[in-house]
């Protein structure tokens, strides 16, 4: 299981680079522009705080105490990729790239960061600091 949990952020950052190269509406477009654009937006929110988390997880799984900074190292990882795939979609004449999308991806990680950090480092949010737990004894 902690080398699945290992391999899930660089499939997952695959994933995202192979899904930006694509159009917008390649997988899936709802019938309403309006609310296709809203949803296809709020997934900035969480697309890159997933990978933030899948990153807490691959480096809980190690041996080695998860500290505070490795901590911030994944979020700044995190966060560079999603720089990183705006820069990337900004190539397509099909796909948008901007500073708000960013902004996004970042509030993301950003609002992930706090629980996890108040969960394994400031003694609250208990049931997620027990379920993160349970990751360190894979």
């Amino acid at each position: 299981m902690k080398y699945v949990l290992r391999l899930l952020p660089i499939a997952y950052m695959a994933a995202i680079w192979i899904m930006s190269s694509l159009p917008s509406n390649h997988f899936v477009e709802l019938p309403d522009s309006e609310i296709d654009r809203f949803i296809k937006e709020s997934l900035h929110l969480i697309e890159f705080a997933i990978l933030y988390v899948l990153l807490v997880l691959a480096f809980l799984t190690r041996e080695r105490t998860f500290s505070a900074g490795l901590n911030v190292l994944c979020a700044v990882i995190a966060g560079l990729y999603g720089l990183t795939d705006e820069i990337h979609q900004s190539f397509y004449a099909y796909r948008s790239a901007s500073w708000f999308d960013l902004v996004k991806d970042v509030t993301g990680i950003l609002v992930c960061f706090y629980f996890i950090r108040g969960a394994l480092f400031k003694g609250r949010f208990e049931r997620l600091g027990k379920m993160l737990g349970k990751v360190r004894k894979f």
